[in-house]
């Protein structure tokens, strides 16, 4: 199946991953945002907006009779509707509803309308702790986090609604995506982005930890790729499959190339603070599946990809002083 002329829901479309996702499907198909906003913004698809390319719709998916009426003649769906990690440890049951409870409601809703592809967009966060490494899509789900519990409760309801009902569901698991458009504010903000802005305020980055944790950094747009391949790819219905470089790097090593890339290097270390509770030690995909069935591979370098980010936050002429006073130094425990 080809995503080519499509009617296409994208819930989350607003946000990090769903707006690139939506820049990559907006030419050749009528696509729609479901986003309540909570996280998203409009400024991330404005380009899309202004053109009438796509259509945005302020929904929440936690309310299925909205979404009923939403979906209904859509074709393909993607569920990227979400809750974020750290909110978790301080509103375990918002995240529930949005990314356990929603999910469910976009089932049952995608399920009535008889869609041709329902892709539900998972984390690796799934997994918790690598037990094995690399970690295969058969690796145990123990997540760490309500989050990760969270997401994990999202899948069973879509895999259950394969099983049950036929629903057409894939399942895709990306990797710790970084790039242009991450959240930098408050509970959204990630390592990346803020170890960048504080780098940019010539302050030194904060590492939870001994900074000896290690992540599969994946560059968004190598996620998104993944995405529509997943999403093409007929052998998939049914199964669950990583996208990810497939490769491992220390926080300590991010911090590193972040003080390289934005010239503080030897000006700058960084700070160590106690560990965040629930944090997963070490990520690291096997990307065997996506290579047999997707002829998968990402193409940016963790170094090529934190330039293309610092590049585009210079590009976005932000204050960064008055960005980094609004930072809250935040250890969840």
């Amino acid at each position: 199946m080809k995503l080519n002329e499509k009617k296409i829901i994208i819930a989350g479309g607003a946000g990090f991953i769903g707006s690139h996702l939506v820049d990559a499907l907006a030419a050749n198909n009528r696509v729609t945002v479901i986003d309540n906003l909570s996280s998203g913004k409009l400024d991330n698809i404005r380009h899309h907006l202004d053109k009438g390319a796509v259509e945005f719709l302020h929904a929440d998916v936690t309310d299925l009779e909205q979404m009923r009426k939403l979906v209904k003649d859509s074709q393909i769906i993607f569920n990227l509707a979400v809750q974020c990690l750290r909110l978790s440890l301080s509103d375990p049951y918002l995240v529930h509803d949005v990314n356990a409870t929603g999910s469910l409601n976009l089932c049952q809703a995608a399920y009535e309308t008889g869609i041709e592809r329902f892709i539900y967009i998972s984390s690796s966060e799934v997994y918790g702790t690598a037990k094995t490494a690399p970690m295969t899509e058969d690796h145990p789900m123990e997540p760490t986090t309500p989050y990760g519990a969270s997401k994990l409760a999202g899948e069973a309801y879509a895999r259950s609604y394969f099983l049950s009902f036929g629903l057409p569901v894939t399942v895709v698991r990306p990797f710790n995506t970084y790039g242009p458009r991450e959240h930098l504010e408050g509970a959204y903000g990630e390592v990346i982005p803020r170890f960048v802005l504080r780098a940019m305020n010539n302050l030194p980055p904060i590492i939870f930890g001994d900074g000896k944790q290690t992540r599969d950094f994946t560059e968004v747009s190598d996620i998104v790729q993944g995405i529509v391949l997943s999403a093409e790819c007929d052998e998939l219905v049914g199964e669950t499959i990583n996208i990810a470089a497939g490769c491992e790097i220390t926080i300590n090593d991010i911090a590193r190339i972040v003080l390289e890339v934005t010239g503080r290097s030897g000006e700058l270390a960084p700070v160590y603070m106690k560990d965040r509770p629930g944090d997963v030690r070490r990520h690291y995909a096997d990307i065997s599946k996506a290579k047999r069935f997707l002829d998968f591979e990402a193409r940016t370098a963790i170094e090529e990809g934190i330039q293309k980010y610092y590049d585009w936050v210079i590009r976005q002429d932000w204050d960064l002083k008055n960005l980094q006073e609004d930072e809250v130094i935040i250890n969840w425990g």
